[in-house]
């Protein structure tokens, strides 16, 4: 880490960090600002996020749901966060894993567990708001993000007690940013702890775009864990929506797309607290993010229109009835859809039997029992790279 490439407001904040690596410092963050943020050449595209935030708010009105637009979504998250830091997985093997864990890599085991702490966080961030942020919480969600990985290093959830470093090529010499010595941690967590709780002046001085950048820089510059940081700090955005009753989103797939802009950004504001620019690409996130559901959602009802002219399908059957749940369950079981049209076994073979026959459906395993079917229409939608337009299949096919 080299002094010149930090601020002063940082190089007052180094600290010298314990043997063997005392010739190195670690920055012990300041705790983050509370007053209002300049913008710069990031305030044009803040206002547009704004308005993307009323937008995707308007659209989730419309949902059963408005807190989780998409099973889907949640699981693509997933993958994009863990692919950032290495741990490679499918959607389609995640989704077979979400009906038979049998033969499930630790990769897929790891990217199913984010997706799961997602589910079970978000519900307490919408009824608790933004007192969910505190300690026992973040301990939480990395023991859980964490349990399946065989090569972490320690206990997950628990604060690290190492020296840790970002960048380089595997020595400290040449690292790109020191966290703060492990005797500095949880001080400086419940810094970032405290600002997320939004008691302070932030609440009405910074929007929630800007405290979504200064919480997110702030926790990686705190860097708590031997490792899965990044995985819990971007679980953290949406949970940092949900709990200011904002529809969560899911920015990870749309940071994969543009990592080097985003450990750019990030590096300014943790180097020079430099806010403007990680707030300018969260916002461009945001609205890359609220366009791709958009046109996902399109996609995916123009799919079911085509569906339906497959096949006259008799009203109230389970098989129309199935036709609404394939874009949030893509894989599926007989056991599956039982459970969600709360209707008995052969009644679910008889459904999925009629959407084979359409071609909606399509059963992988080749197996008697246990098999699984999948609505391929909708996988390739749902795995196009971020911002391609969606392929539809033919309506005369």
């Amino acid at each position: 880490m080299k002094r010149e490439d930090l601020a002063g407001g940082i190089r007052e904040c180094l600290q010298r960090l314990p043997a063997p690596y005392a010739q190195h410092y670690g920055v012990v963050p300041p705790p983050p600002p509370e007053a209002g943020v300049m913008l710069g050449d990031a305030a044009v595209r803040h206002g547009q996020a704004l308005s993307a935030l009323g937008e995707i708010a308007a659209l989730a009105r419309t949902l059963p749901d408005p807190y989780l637009i998409s099973r889907v979504l949640s699981r693509q998250e997933a993958l994009s966060s863990s692919a950032l830091e290495g741990t490679h997985s499918t959607l389609n093997e995640l989704l077979v894993v979400d009906e038979d864990d049998q033969g499930a890599s630790h990769a897929t085991r790891q990217v199913r567990d984010y997706a799961r702490t997602l589910e079970q966080f978000l519900p307490q961030a919408c009824s608790e708001g933004p007192a969910l942020f505190r300690l026992p919480t973040v301990l939480a969600l990395h023991q859980a993000v964490m349990q399946h990985d065989p090569a972490y290093r320690g206990t997950p959830g628990t604060l690290r007690q190492d020296v840790v470093w970002i960048g380089g090529t595997g020595h400290i010499a040449y690292s790109t940013y020191n966290p703060p010595p492990p005797d500095q941690v949880a001080a400086c967590l419940e810094a970032s702890l405290n600002y997320m709780q939004a008691d302070g002046m932030q609440q009405m001085t910074q929007s929630l775009i800007t405290r979504l950048a200064i919480a997110h820089a702030h926790f990686e510059a705190v860097h708590p864990f031997n490792d899965g940081n990044g995985r819990v700090g971007r679980l953290l955005l949406p949970l940092m929506m949900a709990a200011d009753a904002q529809v969560p989103l899911y920015l990870s797939p749309y940071i994969e797309a543009h990592r080097q802009d985003y450990y750019a950004a990030l590096k300014r504001a943790q180097q020079r607290l430099d806010w403007p620019p990680l707030i300018g690409f969260l916002s461009d996130a945001i609205i890359r993010t609220v366009t791709e559901v958009q046109v996902t959602r399109q996609a995916t009802q123009a799919l079911k229109a085509t569906w339906r002219q497959r096949r006259a399908f008799r009203k109230g059957s389970a098989a129309l009835r199935a036709l609404d749940l394939l874009t949030d369950y893509p894989v599926l079981t007989a056991s599956r859809l039982g459970h969600l049209l709360d209707i008995t076994p052969p009644a679910a073979q008889t459904a999925l039997a009629q959407l084979c026959q359409v071609g909606i459906l399509t059963e992988r395993t080749g197996h008697a029992r246990n098999r699984i079917y999948a609505a391929e229409d909708v996988l390739t939608i749902l795995n196009r790279p971020f911002g391609e337009e969606p392929a539809l299949p033919d309506p005369s096919s």
